[in-house]
């Protein structure tokens, strides 16, 4: 009798240890997800909302990380958003899940019909790019972000270059 509960109860545990990091997949893709619906819905307080407090938020273009929630919201979030008020924030495929880890091909496109956070006027240029993004997340919330995109493309789109 004893080894038939333990037996069940092995088993039982096996399943749950095997279909754990599936559930770490599912949360860092629902997080993702609804980052970047709340994105395309151009609330930027919802979008910032999924950041971790000491988020760091790499653009390869720039160079140079944001760090913190408030400032990743003011400094990229708000910044796009006013820039091109239509923006659009599209996941090319799935995105790419491992535990905590999650990268993900996009396409972002818009009008600039604002001025960007530097002092840039807007050109009034539609414009689409690629790129890919790659995200760390840590207690449901997006740690770090990093995004790679071809910048040259974009500026040129603007007619900035």
């Amino acid at each position: 009798m004893h080894r038939r509960q333990f037996l069940t109860s092995a088993a039982i545990v096996a399943t749950l240890l095997a279909v754990a990091p599936a559930f770490a997949d599912d949360s860092a893709k629902s997080v993702i997800e609804a980052y970047l619906a709340a994105w395309n819905a151009h609330d930027s307080a919802k979008a910032a909302g999924y950041f971790a407090e000491d988020v760091t938020y790499y653009d390869a273009s720039v160079g140079t990380p944001v760090k913190g929630k408030e400032a990743a919201k003011t400094g990229v979030i708000d910044n796009f958003l006013k820039a091109v008020p239509d923006a659009v924030w599209t996941m090319k495929g799935a995105p790419v899940i491992e535990g905590d880890r999650a990268s993900f091909e996009w396409e972002f496109s818009g009008t600039n019909t604002g001025p960007w956070a530097d002092g840039t006027a807007a050109t009034g240029k539609k414009f689409s790019f690629t790129g890919a993004s790659m995200f760390s997340l840590k207690d449901g919330k997006i740690a770090t972000q990093s995004d790679y995109y071809d910048a040259l493309g974009f500026y040129k789109q603007l007619g900035l270059m």
